[in-house]
């Protein structure tokens, strides 16, 4: 029994494909430097547009090697739950319903969540 077993590749885990007449797309090294002393090379195919900034392992911006800072766009602020609550309801609303709601908790129909 064990001479006919079938044996096998697992699908998927090697390919069957070899390199031959494979052509790689022409490529580039770009050198950033850290702020903190890292350089960071990086493979780019010529065509592709390389960003001025990469962040660097390090956690801070490195800059492309050659090229000038790019201008910081302003962004918008940051929305709090307030802001957001604010579109929806006027302020003389949201006391209103504060009160409505101490009313009905202190006559103990609401129970307190924890």
């Amino acid at each position: 029994m064990a001479d006919r077993s079938l044996r096998g590749m697992s699908i998927g885990s090697k390919s069957m494909e070899s390199d031959e007449g494979v052509d790689f797309a022409p490529r580039f090294q770009a050198y950033y430097d850290c702020p903190n002393g890292h350089t960071i090379i990086l493979p780019f195919a010529t065509d592709a547009e390389v960003p001025a900034l990469w962040e660097c392992r390090c956690g801070a911006e490195a800059l492309l090697r050659d090229a000038e800072r790019p201008e910081v766009k302003p962004g918008k602020p940051q929305r709090t739950h307030w802001d957001m609550l604010l579109e929806r309801r006027t302020v003389k609303e949201l006391e209103e319903l504060l009160d409505e709601r101490l009313e009905l908790l202190r006559a103990g129909k609401l129970r307190r969540s924890a």
